[in-house]
């Protein structure tokens, strides 16, 4: 019993840190999508990017929504921007949509987690 409880309690220290590692932090985000992001996409309602689709108000809206020239394979793809299809669609677009036109994945876990957090606070 006492073994047990050891390696319970071990356990439990190993994985604390992991926790606030992981959580999303929409300030972090904000940069994220600045360095990473907005060469292609803008944030700025009604305007347009010429490389990328806005995505103000992104968080909820039906993929391919938006006042872009998107790609057939996005338009038919039936997403909806929620936060775990974000989620997935950023680590690996082509694979999420094949065909799709954006290829630049962003493959970091936590920074994707802090974009997606970051992206849905645009919509309050």
């Amino acid at each position: 019993m006492r073994r047990q409880s050891r390696l319970i309690a071990l356990s439990l220290l190993l994985l604390a840190p992991a926790a606030p590692a992981l959580a999303q932090n929409a300030a972090a985000g904000a940069v994220v999508f600045k360095q990473r992001c907005s060469t292609c996409h803008t944030l700025t309602p009604g305007q347009r990017h010429g490389v990328g689709p806005n995505l103000a108000g992104l968080a909820g809206r039906p993929a391919a929504s938006g006042d872009f020239n998107y790609s057939s394979a996005l338009r038919s793809s039936g997403l909806t921007w929620d936060a775990a299809t974000l989620d997935r669609f950023l680590a690996a677009p082509s694979k999420v949509v094949p065909g799709t036109r954006m290829l630049i994945p962003l493959t970091d876990a936590k920074q994707r987690a802090d974009v997606v957090a970051y992206l849905g606070t645009l919509n309050r």
